[in-house]
C-alpha cells in the first residue's frame, strides 16, 4: 500500500468489513516503524479499545510509545459546539434575547447535520494540529454513507457561509441606504437627497464582529477542504470484503470521492479464505464465488494498488493480533 509521504489517511468502507482493524494495524505499524502516529475514530461505534485491549476516549491516549489514540465521542462534541456558538451569539445579541437564543440554538441539537458539523470541527482541528505534533494522522471513520457527508461538509459549510456573508453585506448596504435617506431628509427636506454622492458611514461594530466570525469559519472550513483534497498530504483507503454489498458499497464509494478529487492511495480486500489449504465442500463453494468476487474487484479498482488480508482463525485483538494483519498491509511509506 502505497502511502507516499502522505500525512493525513482517511480509512473507511462499509460497517463491518475491517476499517478499525485495518486502521490500526496500519498505524501501530508505522509507529513501529520510528513515527509519531496519531488514530482517532470518527465511528460512534467505537471499537479502537477493544483492537488494543485497552481504554481509548475523547482524549489523545498512548497506546504504544508513538501512538496515540482517541475516540470521537460526538454527543460530547455537539454540547462543545453549541456551547461555542452560545458563547459567540452573547457578543451579538440584547440580554433581553439571550434566553430564547439559547433555546434556538438547543433546538438545533438533533436537527440533520448538527453532529456532522460538530464532528467536522473537531476533525479539521486534528487535521491542522497534526503536523506540528505527529507525523501522520489516521482517521478510522463511520460506515460509507456517514463518511461521505462528513468529506463533503466543508465545501457545504464553506459555500453556506459564503452566502450568510453577502446576505449580512447586502443588509448592511440596506441599511446604510436607509439611513442616509432619513438623515438627509431630516437635514434638507429633499426627498432625493440620498441620490448624492457622499462617503457611507463605517459598517457598526456588531456587524463587523459578525461578519469576522463568518469569515474565520468559512476561512476554517476552506482549509480543511483544500487539506483533504491535497493528494500530496491527504488520501483515502477503502476496505471491503469479497461479497456483493460490500463491493457495490466500495463502488459507489470510490465514485464519489473522484466526483469530489478526494485522493484515493488503494484499497485493502479483507477475510480472504486462505489458499493451499484443504477445505470442506461448504467452504469450497464460498471460495469459488469469492474468486468472482475478488475477479470482479480487480476490474473495478484496476487503477488503484490493492492488498489482500487472509481470513485468520482466530479473533483480531491486541498488539500480537494487529501486527499480523500489517504484515499483509505491504505499506510503502
Amino acid at each position: 500500500m502505497p502511502l507516499e509521504g502522505r500525512s493525513i489517511l482517511f480509512v473507511g468502507g462499509k460497517g463491518g468489513v475491517g476499517k478499525s482493524t485495518t486502521a490500526a494495524a496500519l498505524a501501530l505499524h508505522l509507529a513501529e516503524s520510528g513515527e509519531q502516529i496519531l488514530l482517532v475514530s470518527t465511528d460512534p461505534a467505537h471499537s479502537l479499545g477493544d483492537l488494543f485491549d485497552t481504554s481509548v476516549g475523547d482524549q489523545k491516549r498512548e497506546i504504544i510509545p508513538g501512538l496515540h489514540a482517541l475516540e470521537i465521542d460526538p454527543e460530547q462534541e455537539i454540547q462543545r459546539y453549541l456551547a461555542r456558538v452560545k458563547s459567540t451569539m452573547r457578543h451579538y445579541v440584547q440580554p433581553a434575547m439571550y434566553s430564547e437564543i439559547e433555546r434556538q440554538i438547543e433546538l438545533t441539537r438533533h436537527s440533520p447535520g448538527a453532529e456532522e458539523a460538530a464532528l467536522m470541527d473537531r476533525v479539521t482541528s486534528l487535521m491542522e494540529e497534526g503536523p506540528t505534533s505527529h507525523d501522520r494522522i489516521i482517521f478510522d471513520t463511520a460506515p460509507t454513507g456517514h463518511t461521505l457527508r462528513l468529506l463533503a461538509l466543508p465545501e457545504i459549510m464553506a459555500a453556506w457561509t459564503t452566502g450568510l456573508l453577502r446576505s449580512r453585506e447586502r443588509s448592511a448596504s440596506l441599511g446604510k441606504a436607509v439611513d442616509r435617506l432619513r438623515r438627509r431628509e431630516e437635514a434638507s427636506g429633499d426627498e432625493l437627497a440620498w441620490f448624492d454622492d457622499v462617503k457611507e458611514p463605517a459598517t457598526d461594530e456588531r456587524t463587523q464582529k459578525i461578519q469576522e466570525v463568518l469569515l474565520e469559519r468559512q476561512q476554517r472550513f476552506s482549509r480543511a477542504r483544500r487539506l483533504m483534497l491535497d493528494p500530496k498530504m491527504t488520501a483515502f483507503i477503502l476496505v471491503l470484503i469479497p461479497e456483493k454489498l460490500p463491493i457495490l458499497e466500495s463502488e459507489k464509494m470510490f465514485k464519489v470521492l473522484k466526483r469530489h478529487k478526494v485522493p484515493v492511495a488503494g484499497v485493502v480486500v479483507n477475510r480472504i479464505l486462505p489458499k493451499n489449504q484443504t477445505l470442506g465442500e461448504f467452504l469450497e463453494s464460498r471460495r469459488s464465488q469469492e474468486a468472482e468476487y475478488l475477479e470482479r474487484v480487480e476490474k473495478a479498482f484496476a487503477k488503484l494498488p490493492r492488498v489482500q488480508i487472509p481470513l485468520l482463525s482466530h479473533d483480531v485483538e491486541g498488539i500480537d493480533a494487529l501486527r499480523e494483519v500489517a504484515q499483509h498491509l505491504e505499506i510503502d511509506r
